[in-house]
């Protein structure tokens, strides 16, 4: 998946509105969390058995608000100069340390009580 065209997309966006005097890392990640919240209240409350007809019947809704976290995240990404791709295979290193195979295959427990 080449997201550079997408992350251009945003750049430029962001510039032509000259929102970046805007975008510190403090008022994105605010930003990030409020949409992320907005994305939450598409399922609240629903119970398990309700979530396939839930998606099925917001699924618009519910992408809109996917894009909104991804904006926010990639334009916070950009501004704190992160190589994403280098941090998430770090992550996933420790990740790994945490939750081995043999203790956390289809377990859902906390690494601290594996």
């Amino acid at each position: 998946m080449d997201l550079t065209p997408t992350l251009d997309a945003i750049r430029v966006f962001c510039e032509e509105r000259d929102w970046r005097q805007f975008h510190n890392p403090k008022d994105l990640t605010a930003a990030l969390s409020i949409e992320v919240a907005e994305l939450m209240e598409c399922f609240l409350w629903k119970k398990a058995d309700e979530l396939t007809l839930t998606i099925e019947q917001n699924r618009s809704n519910i992408e809109a608000e996917i894009a909104d976290i991804a904006i926010y995240l990639f334009h916070l990404v950009e501004v704190l100069q992160i190589d994403l791709p280098a941090a998430i295979d770090h992550k996933l290193e420790h990740n790994r340390k945490k939750y081995p195979i043999e203790k956390s295959r289809g377990n859902a427990k906390k690494y601290t009580d594996l």
